[in-house]
């Protein structure tokens, strides 16, 4: 069975691949994350997912290589991991009562093939208040998350509806990406069968 690498230290996403059954090691890649400006948040998400995983390929060119990234888009602006209290403030108001989109884009390189696809998530959140969100940046949460909130933490309290796949916005489509590591033939034995 080829060895599955992950490209990246995403607990988050460790987490769902563990989930699902799915024997993998973990390699952050180092890669330059330059998208060129006016660029789709799907072809941008699909590029740097690519470029991860083609990064540490190059390093385990006999296994397999996952690579993942996620945008959360407003007003068609990426949303990026907000650096200060006051930029994750700015990023939780103008998401307050609005929907936005969750765009993740997955990579999977071999030596036989390479398969790059993305899955699009509608959020909805609540109105929100001052208090709420400077609570919840308290907690430092917001910090190593696109958009600034984990659905799957405490963000999740802000979210009133979701349409498409929870787990894109969490950070990894893993009932997709399971199904093209089957196609692939990367997926045998009794992981493959559940």
């Amino acid at each position: 069975m080829t060895h599955i690498i992950l490209a990246s230290s995403s607990p988050r996403r460790k987490e769902l691949l563990t989930q699902a059954f799915i024997p993998f090691t973990v390699q952050p890649a180092h890669a330059d994350e330059t998208i060129e400006p006016g660029t789709h948040p799907a072809a941008a998400v699909e590029q740097l997912a690519l470029k991860k995983a083609a990064a540490v390929f190059t390093e385990h060119p006999n296994a397999a290589v996952i690579g993942a990234d996620t945008v959360v888009v407003s007003d068609e602006r990426i949303l990026g991991k907000p650096e200060t209290e006051e930029e994750a403030m700015q990023m939780l108001s103008s998401l307050s009562g609005r929907t936005h989109a969750v765009y993740t884009g997955v990579a999977i390189v071999s030596k036989n093939e390479r398969v790059v696809f993305h899955e699009k998530t509608v959020v909805e959140f609540w109105e929100l208040t001052k208090a709420d969100m400077a609570a919840y940046i308290e907690t430092g949460d917001p910090f190593d998350k696109a958009g600034g909130y984990g659905i799957q933490t405490a963000g999740a309290l802000f979210v009133k509806a979701i349409h498409g796949d929870y787990f894109n916005v969490v950070g990894l489509p893993i009932s997709s990406l399971y199904r093209r590591l089957k196609q692939m033939g990367l997926l045998t034995g009794s992981s493959s069968s559940r």
